[in-house]
């Protein structure tokens, strides 16, 4: 990870189409028997639905997920009415009914694999910052920017870059260039080539995933500079020699989606290489338990810090803990233990592995952990001195940018990232094969159904996408910098305090695009 911000250049942004077949759209555009393949839709259209090659006299079947649908009729080249013989036709997507849930909504994942498959903000109208939850980061906006407080700095003039060291110690100086890093996914639980996709990710960005409480895979070894080695409760796959190869190492305490129950990985995914990783037996269930037992004080927990600074002299610690009514106790505990970065995870994480009676019904909200933690380390006269990172059901740019608002410095990301590599949130997670993409899996048929290539280069491409929004909304408000975000609560409603006809001008969420 660079010290100097300024020198990072922007990740090459690469069109990465689906792996599958048939990509799910929003729109499906058919095309009848009565077409003589003149070629004029694909002459015409602007998105690259209709294809036609060279040296082939015959139009292609329709690449449906890149049409805009119904808004197409206000042009002149919309296909349907330009088709000389009637042969084509526009209609929506019948898998959306089936596709999704009240937090990912169907328009939600589509969006995310848009922008991993182009970099871009997606061009058909699908609504890829909110879901449907009633609640939460949904019923947040910030409020309407004065257009004579627009900046007109280009992106790359744009600072998105977080410090994740302001303790004022003699550890290294670290920064990372979005405000994001990539939350644990165990060796175990998650399939090999992802994993290692997505840490070639965050070295492009110059950023950090994390290795979960599986082990540290020996592949990871090139990329071990934006590699956060995780020890939790269980101590699966902890090595000295891990903690040395690493620049920042967290120790999970707990995780907002399930808070007081401790990890768990079921026997079907314990093959021979996890179970080698993890030192156990294949097909044997592990349970991490609840919480450290050699913990039960911020004194205990101040021995833990230490023995890890002790191990590896430049590295800062990380303590992710979940999001109790105490959370501001808990946060403050850790600053003064001596931990660099505070992570508070709130309930609504974790994958489709997570119980849903733990992550809907125990953790505090992160909206309102973030806020709580966040006055509480002001009041106490330590907010300047430590990190504070959020996670917990944080799904889009949007998303990001609230939690800074509210009081985080950055966030964890974990389900977006393996949404942009196609997982369509089946909740099959905690199954060896139960994965219908491979991602979620162990086996070593499905688990390699996709490639490190693959997944790291989506992932890029849905943070590039991300961090133009970002640009974009801080560029309406005037600011420079992701840092001037911070805390900056001032410039949120919530739509629940606002008036009927208030609330109507949030609806849809407004766009922050500044014409540069």
């Amino acid at each position: 990870m660079s010290d100097n911000t300024t020198a990072w250049k922007l990740p090459e942004i690469v069109e990465t189409p689906s792996r599958f077949r048939n990509t799910i759209g929003k729109f499906v555009v058919k095309r009848n028997s009565k077409c003589i393949s003149c070629g004029l839709c694909a002459e015409i259209c602007p998105y690259g639905v209709h294809l036609r090659y060279e040296n082939y006299d015959k139009s292609q079947r329709p690449v449906s997920h890149k049409c805009i649908g119904f808004k197409c009729k206000e042009n002149s080249f919309y296909c349907v009415k330009n088709c000389p013989q009637g042969a084509l036709s526009v209609k929506e997507n019948p898998l959306l009914e089936t596709l999704g849930d009240y937090r990912w909504t169907a328009e939600m994942l589509l969006g995310h694999f848009a922008m991993a498959e182009t970099g871009e903000v997606p061009k058909v109208d699908l609504e890829h910052n909110l879901g449907a939850s009633g609640g939460g980061f949904d019923k947040i906006r910030f409020k309407h920017p004065d257009p004579a407080k627009a900046v007109t700095l280009s992106d790359e003039e744009m600072d998105t870059s977080i410090e994740l060291n302001k303790t004022g110690d003699d550890r290294p100086k670290r920064t990372i260039s979005i405000p994001c890093y990539g939350g644990g996914m165990s060796f175990g639980s998650t399939a090999l080539p992802v994993i290692i996709g997505r840490a070639r990710a965050a070295k492009r960005l110059n950023t950090l995933t994390c290795t979960g409480e599986g082990g540290y895979p020996p592949d990871l070894l090139p990329y071990k500079e934006h590699v956060i080695t995780q020890v939790a409760t269980g101590l699966f796959g902890v090595r000295e020699e891990t903690i040395k190869y690493c620049p920042v190492m967290e120790f999970k305490y707990a995780q907002g989606a399930k808070p007081g129950l401790g990890g768990h990985l079921l026997g079907e995914k314990v093959t021979e290489a996890v179970a080698a990783m993890r030192e156990t037996v294949v097909g044997s269930s592990l349970f991490s338990p609840f919480p450290f037992h050699s913990v039960y004080s911020v004194e205990d927990h101040k021995k833990h810090v230490d023995w890890m600074k002790e191990i590896n002299n430049e590295v800062l610690v990380s303590v992710k803990v979940s999001t109790p009514t105490d959370v501001d106790m808990v946060a403050v505990g850790a600053y003064y233990a001596g931990a660099h970065i505070v992570h508070i995870d709130g309930s609504y994480g974790g994958t489709g592995a997570a119980p849903d009676i733990a992550k809907k019904n125990i953790a505090m909200p992160i909206e309102y952990a973030i806020p709580k933690v966040h006055n509480f380390l002001k009041n106490e006269g330590a907010r300047d001195k430590v990190t504070l990172i959020a996670s917990g059901g944080i799904r889009s740019a949007m998303d990001v940018a609230k939690a800074i608002a509210l009081g985080a410095d950055g966030v964890v990301i974990g389900t977006a990232e393996i949404v942009a590599v196609e997982c369509v949130r089946c909740s099959n997670c905690e199954s060896g094969r139960g994965c219908a993409r491979g991602i979620a899996s162990t086996d070593p048929e499905l688990g390699f159904m996709t490639t490190e290539e693959y997944c790291e280069q989506r992932i890029v491409n849905m943070y590039m996408a991300w961090r133009k929004q970002w640009c974009d909304l801080l560029r309406s408000l005037g600011m420079t910098s992701i840092r001037e975000l911070v805390g900056r609560s001032d410039l949120l409603v919530h739509l629940d305090y606002l008036d009927e006809q208030e609330r109507a001008t949030y609806q849809p969420a407004p766009s922050y695009k500044v014409i540069i």
